[in-house]
């Protein structure tokens, strides 16, 4: 297995190298450095990473993804990072811990963290019909508000197709956008702006990359800045991420990957083309392991927005209808790796696939980033978290249970449009999602887990113990599938 950590000095070699101004040099050059001290300091144990590393290595060896950057965050400040594999295969460039990668969703929580923090000084009222803010938006049957787009409340659509197989979607004008806008905010309202809501806003959890871009206006509506100059003072800036940037296929950006997926056979082949400019502020952020590891490190220590304002963006909405929905705040995904409380955001596009989560108690968090779509950096980073913070990997006893009671849960659920089916064969039960099948196998009479896959399922019953709803815990995250039929 390849790794070059972010002390190589080839790693400083490249990018000093690339035509950036001398003051970034410099200012790159002096984070670098600082990074190398912290690593060098021990904050992260040998036993550690030899786990992190064997757990990346034994993960790209069955997932074929190209390339691989991964931090860690310990004790609330940055402590490690390195880089696994090629960023580039056809010049075989080696991944750094430097390499830039899109980072797909987790987008949403970098602008909703610029959103509160302009609610925090009092120049965004998260409950103000948004046309305050973006007038271009057209007038709908009922108010719409920043805290509800931020939730994914507010009804907004998602896209016309299912996004993946990006093979197949590929041909959606939307999703596989070929254009460029030098004006992505305004370019990318005209997507939706004039199509009808999918719920009334605050009844039921939609998610939508779509109503981020709504976020985006607002932001600059109530600033009077461009979103993305916004971003970049009040939350890149300050957090010391240098290398993150808007997607721009036109930018010449040092360390950026090349993106990759896999064709029907399973070998590695270049990805379906995007250019992300009309999504920036929902999936259009590039970023690298490091300066993501800087922004779990400032949002830890209240760097960006107040503990208190943290804690709301945290705090998981719920739809009236309280139906199938993720656990999810504002720009924040919520949930547990074994039993410890977690947050984050996961994002997944052409050639990427990308996830942040934060142990909030422990004051811990990690990050993965992968040049590939066909890999899941969610299991991964659930897997290294778990590392960090010390606890067993994966460790679930399968106990006894009466298999007549399956038939209590067998049946379909539904969140964010997407169908888990749990079906019974004999005396084994199954999840099924996008036609795979995974059996799973009971540590309790209503939690069962995966001995293929880091994801475990808990069963909510009613009196009768018929199973109702469902929670899928997968990667750090939970997501709740109410029961349809």
């Amino acid at each position: 297995m390849n790794q070059e950590t972010y002390c190589t000095d080839g790693g400083l070699r490249r990018q000093k190298s690339q035509k950036i101004s001398t003051t970034l040099v410099g200012l790159l050059a002096f984070l670098l450095a600082a990074s190398c001290a912290v690593a060098q300091t021990g904050k992260l144990s040998a036993e550690k990473q030899a786990k992190i590393e064997s757990t990346i290595s034994n993960f790209m060896a069955a997932s074929k993804a190209p390339s691989i950057s991964a931090a860690v965050v310990q004790d609330g400040e940055f402590a490690w990072s390195a880089g696994f594999g090629m960023a580039d295969l056809e010049n075989s460039v080696h991944a750094t811990s430097q390499t830039v990668y899109r980072l797909g969703s987790i987008s949403k929580s970098i602008t909703a963290t610029a959103a509160m923090e302009l609610w925090e000084h009092g120049k965004l009222d998260l409950d103000s019909p948004v046309q305050k803010y973006c007038p271009a938006f057209p007038q709908k049957p009922w108010p719409i508000t920043t805290r509800e787009l931020l939730g994914h409340l507010a009804g907004i659509r998602y896209y016309h197709v299912p996004e993946t197989p990006y093979s197949e979607s590929q041909s959606d004008p939307e999703v596989g956008n070929t254009r460029h806008f030098e004006n992505g905010i305004e370019a990318g309202l005209k997507f939706f702006a004039d199509d009808p809501l999918v719920a009334q806003p605050g009844t039921h959890f939609s998610y939508s990359t779509q109503g981020y871009t709504l976020v985006g206006c607002a932001i600059e509506g109530a600033s009077g800045e461009k979103y993305a100059d916004y971003v970049r003072e009040h939350v890149l800036v300050p957090a010391g991420m240098l290398q993150t940037r808007p997607d721009d296929r036109f930018a010449i950006i040092p360390l950026r990957a090349r993106f990759y997926s896999k064709d029907k056979s399973g070998a590695v082949v270049n990805a379906e083309f995007l250019d992300a400019s009309y999504k920036v502020p929902g999936g259009g952020w590039l970023s690298s392991a490091p300066d993501m590891a800087r922004f779990e490190a400032a949002i830890l220590s209240d760097h960006l927005v107040k503990r208190a304002t943290r804690d709301i963006m945290w705090t998981p909405q719920m739809p009236s209808d309280g139906l199938g929905r993720m656990v999810y705040g504002l720009g924040w995904q919520g949930g547990t790796t074994e039993g410890v409380v977690d947050v984050g955001h996961g994002g997944s596009q052409q050639g990427a696939s990308a996830m942040m989560l934060i142990a909030p108690d422990a004051r811990a968090g990690v990050v993965v980033l992968i040049n590939s779509d066909a890999a899941g950096a969610s299991e991964l980073a659930s897997q290294l978290l778990e590392i960090v913070l010390g606890l067993p990997l994966g460790h679930h006893k399968e106990s006894t249970v009466d298999p007549k009671l399956y038939d209590r849960y067998v049946g379909s659920y539904e969140v964010t449009s997407v169908v888990i089916s749990i079906v019974r064969d004999g005396d084994h039960l199954f999840e099924q999602i996008n036609g795979h099948k995974n059996e799973i196998f009971p540590e309790t009479v209503r939690d069962y887990f995966s001995k293929t896959s880091n994801s475990q399922v808990t069963f909510v019953t009613d009196g009768n113990g018929r199973a109702t709803e469902l929670i899928l815990h997968e990667g750090g995250t939970d997501l709740r599938a109410n029961r349809i039929k």
